[in-house]
């Protein structure tokens, strides 16, 4: 599954030794494992030893896509309708969050964002609202795991800084990604809590800086804390 994760990667096709590295198993075995996913149609070679996603991979891709419980796109759906801007859906995916869903707004511009991009924990506003809902000691270990790389000038990047704002992000109930993860984007997000409370992924609004104002977003929480109840139950 790692190898997959690894030949679905955005900048893809990708060498034998940039899959092995990512999914962090020994160089022959992967060749092995691609050899047999390659056969099945899950993984496809160019002949030039690189490897992309199959057409079985993008099947089953648009299956699971396509089979999310019923509300989740009428959930979303509300939440744009009710704040005018873009917004995401994200599952936790280990050391990182994965879009699974957008919806654009119907602002004349487009976010770089797409379904199926993997994002930082650390520096994204439903990464951060995940992480605020997690036991300190698993935080800690995916610092040590992934670190806090800066993403712009103002990405957190000491466990200290972090910290402090993952309890400023327990007690409003949702979390601020400030031109933390891109420039001049700004991003309010929401954890959705999961079986037994653990965040399942979350959910976000997104807007620019040149036209949304951070007291502007900020009004958008009771919209997005709504949705984030909503979804609990369906993820």
């Amino acid at each position: 599954m790692r190898i997959l994760e690894a030949v679905a990667a955005p900048g893809g096709p990708h060498r034998l030794t940039e899959v092995a590295a990512a999914a962090a198993v020994p160089k022959s075995s992967t060749h092995r494992i691609l050899a047999a996913l390659a056969e099945q149609g899950y993984v496809r070679a160019d002949g030039e030893g690189r490897y992309g996603p199959g057409p079985r991979l993008r099947a089953l891709s648009a299956a699971v896509a396509g089979a999310e419980p019923a509300g989740v796109d009428e959930i979303l759906h509300e939440l744009r309708r009710a704040t005018g801007q873009t917004v995401h859906l994200a599952l936790h995916t280990g050391e990182t969050i994965t879009y699974i869903r957008k919806l654009e707004s119907d602002q004349p511009f487009r976010t770089a964002s797409r379904t199926g991009m993997r994002m930082p924990l650390h520096s994204t506003a439903i990464g951060k609202a995940v992480l605020a809902q997690l036991p300190p000691g698993e935080v800690q270990e995916l610092i040590a795991a992934t670190g806090l790389p800066r993403r712009t000038p103002g990405t957190l990047t000491t466990p200290q800084a972090l910290a402090a704002e993952l309890e400023a992000v327990r007690a409003r109930g949702f979390a601020l990604d400030d031109e933390e993860n891109e420039p001049t984007i700004r991003c309010l997000g929401a954890a959705v809590p999961g079986p037994g409370g653990r965040p399942a992924g979350g959910v976000s609004v997104t807007t620019v800086t040149f036209l949304v104002s951070r007291e502007e977003i900020e009004s958008y929480a009771p919209a997005l804390l709504e949705a984030a109840r909503a979804l609990s139950p369906l993820l």
